[in-house]
């Protein structure tokens, strides 16, 4: 496989600024304070020197998507792996705990007021005209992401200048993340449990599974699962389910509570690993899921189906932002970094888990044709299907869930989602839990 040189990291302008400063460093006098002996020795090696802090979720910071990214651009990184609510809350309060922000669209509109990421350059950004449309012209194969609810990563995508903290309806010069993964998120369910197809989010509230189903403890993303059940079961239909009314609120958090009180749900789960320790387990047999958490049940010789629901999918995007405090070669390194995840290994080893590349044409020089028609063509595998670990999680002849890409996100009812009634939503669903 290719990786990105040296010639390329130093035709960007890291290595060139490095070597800027190594010449005004040899460039003065000798004996001055400025000018140690290895004063140009030291700032020759100022790219070894660098070291980007990254906040995001577990579904992202992998060890080896850190160390390949080390290799390949020669400095370091340091990941840290947060709920989504803590990783929410650094980037909002604590600015210089981190310098590159990985985090979905969907919280950008608590994140971007604080003011805290700077606005992306598209013109630093290489394989940009190779995103997927619908995060950068709010369109898939034609038709505007509009038509579905919540918040579709194009109504936040950019931002009317740069030093702007204000979304723009159109394309600017200037976005809040770069994309690199994404997915049309189901419900994840153990056949060999429930012995039967899952076709319906309603399932979810069926009694026959009581006190074997989770749903995830983040509010925004919860409640859109609690949504999609309820419509699903004729309980309430909602104006829109990617913005309620504190009425709708109140209405879908009493379902919950009676559920909860009913003994329906075994637990909730905030984090990539609980999900996968609920469903191993066998203590859970249908829940919310993600789709790696689904690759990581089969990489353990489980079956686990990642359910294409009649009703649609719940869609959600994640990207990468600049803080605010980066500057110089550190900014220069921190694009670097993002051109690198679009450059195609990345997108690749988040493939075999499940996810989308933000640039599939380039993900798709890094993944087999075997690999490239299962994961995103729908067709059935010609060979065993291995994840990014080495472990084999479809054998040949399996079909994926869900079928095709386009078939996918060609149904998406809902986005993820910031409301109006955020605080309020917060309060409701803090309420359901502790009930």
């Amino acid at each position: 496989m290719t990786k990105i040189s040296r010639r390329q990291v130093i035709r960007t302008g890291l290595a060139a600024g490095a070597f800027l400063t190594a010449t005004r460093c040899s460039s003065a006098p000798k004996g001055t304070p400025n000018n140690p002996a290895s004063g140009p020795q030291v700032n020759a090696n100022k790219i070894q020197d660098i070291t980007l802090r990254l906040i995001g979720t577990g579904v992202s910071q992998i060890n080896e998507i850190r160390d390949r990214a080390q290799e390949d651009l020669g400095f370091k990184l340091e990941m840290r792996a947060l709920s989504t609510e803590e990783n929410n809350q650094i980037a909002i309060t604590q600015p210089k705990q981190y310098d590159i922000f990985d985090g979905e669209y969907f919280s950008l509109p608590l994140v971007v007021p604080s003011g805290n990421l700077q606005p992306v350059e598209v013109s630093r950004i290489t394989s940009f005209d190779k995103i997927v449309s619908f995060f950068t012209t709010g369109k898939f194969n034609g038709m505007p992401v509009e038509t579905s609810q919540g918040t579709a990563p194009y109504k936040v995508m950019y931002l009317t200048g740069p030093d702007s903290t204000e979304f723009s309806p159109t394309p600017t010069e200037y976005v809040t993340l770069i994309p690199f993964q994404y997915n049309a998120d189901t419900l994840g369910y153990r056949p060999d449990l429930v012995t039967r197809p899952i076709e319906s989010w309603g399932e979810l509230f069926n009694e026959e599974f009581k006190g074997k189903t989770s749903i995830l403890d983040i509010p925004s993303i919860g409640i859109m699962d609690a949504a999609m059940v309820a419509e699903a079961l004729g309980l309430m239909t909602f104006a829109d389910k990617g913005n309620m009314t504190q009425a709708e609120i109140d209405q879908i958090t009493d379902i919950l509570k009676e559920q909860k009180s009913a003994g329906q749900f075994r637990a909730f789960w905030k984090t990539f690993d609980e999900s996968v320790n609920l469903m191993t387990s066998g203590e859970v047999v249908l829940q919310s899921m993600w789709s790696p958490a689904v690759t990581a049940v089969k990489s353990q010789g489980l079956e686990c189906v990642y359910a294409p629901l009649k009703e649609g999918y719940r869609g959600w995007g994640g990207g990468v932002g600049l803080s605010r405090n980066l500057s110089g070669i550190e900014l220069d390194a921190a694009y670097e970094y993002i051109n690198w995840m679009l450059e195609g290994w990345v997108g690749a080893f988040l493939g075999r888990q499940g996810y989308y590349s933000a640039a599939p044409e380039n993900s798709k020089k890094y993944m087999s044709e075997a690999e490239w028609a299962f994961w995103y063509e729908g067709q059935p595998a010609s060979e065993d299907m291995v994840d990014p670990f080495g472990k084999t999680l479809e054998k040949q002849g399996a079909i994926r869930d869900g079928g095709s890409f386009d078939e996918r996100f060609g149904n998406i009812v809902v986005w993820n989602s910031t409301m109006d009634e955020q605080v309020y939503l917060v309060q409701k669903w803090n309420e359901f839990i502790a009930s």
